[in-house]
This record gives C-alpha cells, structure tokens and sequence, in this order.
C-alpha cells in the first residue's frame, strides 16, 4: 500500500468508513509512552510516580488505557473526574487538580476518595476541610507553588512565571499561611508542593531551574517552620514533535537530570528525598494522532493558495489560540514532493468557520490536490478533541483508536440530533 498508514491501517480506509473529519490515535504509541515512563523513570527511581496529564486528551476508552498500563490520572474538573469514575478507576490513582474548584468539585473529590488534590488557592484548603471532615477521613494535599522561571515557550502555555493564575507565590506570606492551616486540621494531611513550568519543552532547562528554586523553598520551610515535603510533583511539559521523521523527545532527558539535582539539592540542603511525580500528558498522546481532513475546495490567489478542508478551528482550534504549528501529508501519497507554484506563493491548510483566524498551517509543504483528496494532519493527538466545539454548528468528530492493523471506535461522530439535545424552544 502507497497510501498513508497509521497504526497498521490504510487511512483511506478508515476516511470510508467512519468519515471525515476523523481523530485517529495509533494506541500502541500511548502505549508505548506508558512503557517508557516505567521503564526509565519509575524503575528506575525509587519512589516515583506518573500521572496522565488527561486534559490533553480524555475519553473513557483512554482512561482503560491509562488503568491498564499502571499510571495514574490528573483530573482538572468535575466532568474528567466523573469520566475516571464512570470506568471506576482506582481513586487513590487520581490527582484532582485545578486553579479554580467548585465547591461540587472538591465534594466530589473527597467524597469519592481521590489520592491527593493539588491546592491552588487558600480558600479550597477550609471547603477540603468542611467535606473532609463530614466524610470522617483525613484528605491527603499537595499545594501548588509557582517557582518563578520563565518557560522558553509560548506565553499562553507557560504556568510556572511569577504573577501566574496558577500556585501560590513562594515568597511570602501566603503559602506559610497555607501550610500552616493544613498542619493545624485534623482533616488535611499536607503531604508537599507540585510546581509546573509550561508546556511544549524541548530540553530540561527550566525544569532544572525550577527545583533549584523550589528545593531552596523546602530548605526555608524546613529552617523556618520545621516542615518536612514528603512528596514534590515536578508537573509535565515535555514536547511533541510535529512530524514522525523527528526523534521524539526522550523521557530520560528530562527525568534523569531532573531527579539528579532533587537528589543532590537534597543532599547539599540537609533533606530527605521527596516522592517524586511527574505529569505528561502531551507527550504521551500528541504524536499518537492524526487528524484526516477531505478537501472541500482549492483557492489559487496571487500571493497565496488556500487548501480549504471540511474541518477547522472548531475541531482544532490550537492555531487561533497560540499558532501552534502542524505537518500535513497526502494520504493518497504521503511522499510526494511538495507543489511550487510560482516560487513565491504559499499554501495555507484552512478551515470552514466563518473566521479569518480559521487557519490550521500557514506555509504548508503539500503536493498538488484536487477537491475531493484527503490530507492528515500529524500530532493531533493532544489538545484538539479536548479543545473541540460546535462553532458554527459543526459536528464534533468521531475518535478512533487502531493498532497492529485494526480499527476501534471509541467515541461516536456527534450527530444533529446530539447536538439539538436539551436546547430548548
């Protein structure tokens, strides 16, 4: 077969027969991801943990995923936390985390006996205690700490700067009065600090920087309240690449340094060795997906040509928000040469929705189409049907997981009918 193949099966094939716009993830990458976060980080550290980032993306059919490989689940609201229980993952596997909980969030949370939730703000740490307390059980606790380093990426995906929504500073009195509150209840169990730098990184650098500072945070704690960190969530972030031809990122570049300098911050600080939890979610999903698309027509401007496809920015919408940047192949012919038509025009992937911002790739490298081909978009596999809407009416995709030559539906095209439900007259 010359066409494009993902995951052993032919996406002409899989366009047939589930239609397009179409998410396909190949399960045996994620999976493959999972294997590696055991074998490089959680063998070979000693107590480490990992917990899927499930933002990125989250279905049902992911979280038996994740249950299945042994990794446990991040869980940013009600609806991801009511996902995880509906395939009755194991709660002391998830961590609720979050800047802004509802009341009904940290009930749930609690209710349902959830490993840890990650604190954000003071006001979560008295509602933690009132559910905590009626349920008759102690909730264990992380606090989020925003280090003060500066990510080396886009600013709408950097969380660890000094003045972010996220975490409590690590100067002042804030955090200290947190710490403090959680000690003194007899319905919290302060367990450490979670930090989380960015995302989309591509070397350790600013995670390296972020335990500097916040290892000198748990020597000042130590000094100034004689509070012990038992555990430090380092949070995720690590890049996808955005074309299989590019080496993916490894997850020892970043976890081997990473554990190296807990270790020796600790040891030149006089501190016993936190539990240590890392977050990806990106990385573990993103290069496992593609996105197929069905050319709907073909604009040819003087400066510049228009690929105009049956999707967009209501099924991905990363383009708008932070110009993230995509490959898109041919699946009639994945390898052929990209078309110059002049020399000095370029060729933009756009969609349907009724924005100019509607742009999927500037400056794409693609072959002469016709309407009617079928072109795939490489690592979509995060963020998108996370991030996906009905703007301008537009059915939700189906999602479809394949591996070693098989296909399985895992969520339905939403259909009218779907989308009519509830909205009343």
């Amino acid at each position: 077969m010359s066409g494009l193949i993902w995951g052993g099966v032919d996406c002409q094939r899989l366009a047939e027969e589930y239609g397009t716009p179409l998410y396909v993830y190949d399960s045996g990458i994620i999976r493959s991801r999972c294997r590696e976060i055991r074998e490089t980080f959680l063998a070979r550290w000693v107590n480490t943990r990992a917990r899927y980032a499930s933002k990125a993306f989250m279905t049902r059919a992911m979280v038996k995923l994740i249950q299945d490989e042994g990794l446990g689940l991040d869980v940013v609201s009600y609806g991801e936390l009511q996902t995880a229980l509906s395939v009755n993952f194991p709660t002391e596997r998830i961590e609720m985390n979050g800047n802004a909980k509802s009341r009904e969030e940290i009930e749930l949370a609690v209710n349902s006996g959830v490993g840890r939730i990650i604190v954000d703000h003071p006001d979560e740490l008295r509602v933690i205690e009132e559910y905590a307390r009626r349920a008759g059980r102690s909730q264990k606790i992380l606090i989020r700490v925003a280090p003060g380093v500066d990510a080396h990426t886009h600013s709408y995906i950097s969380t660890g700067q000094t003045g972010s929504k996220f975490g409590f500073p690590e100067e002042g009195p804030m955090l200290r009065d947190a710490i403090r509150y959680a000690q003194e209840s007899e319905h919290i169990d302060f367990r450490g600090l979670h930090f989380h730098v960015g995302s989309q990184l591509f070397d350790p650098q600013d995670h390296l920087k972020a335990i500097g500072k916040v290892t000198g945070l748990m020597r000042d704690l130590k000094n100034e309240m004689n509070v012990l960190i038992r555990e430090l969530n380092f949070g995720g972030g690590f890049g996808a690449v955005i074309n299989p031809s590019i080496q993916s990122v490894k997850l020892e570049d970043f976890t081997d340094p990473m554990m190296k300098m807990l270790y020796a911050k600790c040891e030149e600080y006089n501190l016993e060795v936190p539990r240590a939890i890392i977050e990806p979610g990106r990385w573990i999903v993103s290069e496992a997906g593609i996105t197929i698309y069905r050319v709907e027509n073909i604009k040819e401007l003087p400066k510049v040509t228009y690929i105009a496809v049956n999707g967009g920015m209501s099924d991905n919408p990363r383009y708008a928000l932070y110009q993230a940047e995509y490959e898109a192949v041919s699946v009639k012919e994945p390898n052929a040469p990209a078309y110059d038509r002049d020399g000095g025009t370029h060729v933009s992937v756009v969609g349907k929705c009724c924005e100019s911002g509607d742009i999927l790739i500037e400056n794409a490298k693609l072959p002469r189409l016709e309407a009617g081909d079928l072109i795939a978009l490489y690592n979509t596999g995060a963020y998108t049907f996370s991030m996906s809407s009905s703007y301008n009416r537009l059915l939700r995709p189906a999602v479809v997981f394949v591996e070693r030559g098989k296909s399985k539906l895992v969520v339905e095209r939403e259909s009218i009918e779907d989308m009519l439900k509830g909205d009343l007259i």
